[in-house]
C-alpha cells in the first residue's frame, strides 16, 4: 500500500542514503549521518517541514554516544519526521541548526548544550538558561553524580549537621 509517508520515505532515502521507516500512519524515522544532518534538515524545511517542536538527546553510555533526535513537523502534510543522528559522547559536537528553524531551533540547542554539554558548531549563543552559576556540569548526563556534586558544592564535612552527608 502506498501512502504519503512511504513516498516521503523512499524520496528522502534515494535523494540522501539514509535508514529510516515509516513507524506508523503520520510519522517518519530516519537515522543519518551527522555530517549530512544540515542538508537533510534544509531540505526537509523546504519541503514544508517548516515547525521544529523538540530536539532532545539520549547518552548511550556503554556506546559512547549521544543520540540526538530531530522532531520536524509539516502542517501540510500532518507528518511528523523524527531525524536521528549519533555523536560522539566524549567530543559532543555538531553543526548548529539555527541556520534552518533559527531561534526555535537555538533555545532548544542551547538546553542541550548546558545539560549534555554538547557544542553546536555555529550557534550564536550557548548560555546557560537553567544553571548560571553551574561551570561544566551537565546533569543530564547519564554517569553525573549528583550527590557528589552536591556535597562538593553546597556541604561543609567540618559543620556537624551537615557531616551526615559524607557518611
Amino acid at each position: 500500500m502506498d501512502t504519503k509517508e512511504t513516498g516521503l520515505l523512499d524520496e528522502i532515502k534515494s535523494k540522501f542514503k539514509v535508514d529510516g521507516r515509516v513507524q506508523r500512519e503520520q510519522r517518519i524515522w530516519i537515522s543519518t549521518d551527522g555530517s549530512k544532518l544540515m542538508e537533510v534538515c534544509k531540505w526537509l524545511k523546504d519541503g514544508g517541514f517548516t515547525h521544529l517542536s523538540a530536539i532532545s538527546a539520549t547518552d548511550w553510555l556503554k556506546d559512547g554516544k549521544y543520540e540526538l533526535t530531530y522532531h520536524l513537523w509539516s502542517y501540510d502534510d500532518n507528518i511528523l519526521v523524527t531525524v536521528k543522528t549519533k555523536i560522539d559522547r566524549k567530543n559532543p559536537s555538531i553543526d548548529s541548526v539555527v541556520p534552518v528553524w533559527e531561534e526555535n531551533a537555538q533555545i532548544h540547542e542551547r538546553e542541550l548544550h548546558e545539560l549534555f554539554g554538547v557544542k553546536f558548531k555555529g550557534n550564536p549563543d550557548l548560555s546557560p538558561l537553567f544553571l548560571e552559576d553551574q561551570e561544566d556540569v551537565h546533569p543530564f548526563r547519564k554517569d553525573f553524580n549528583w550527590r557528589e556534586h552536591v556535597r562538593e558544592k553546597f556541604y561543609n564535612k567540618e559543620n556537624e549537621r551537615e557531616a551526615v552527608y559524607y557518611d
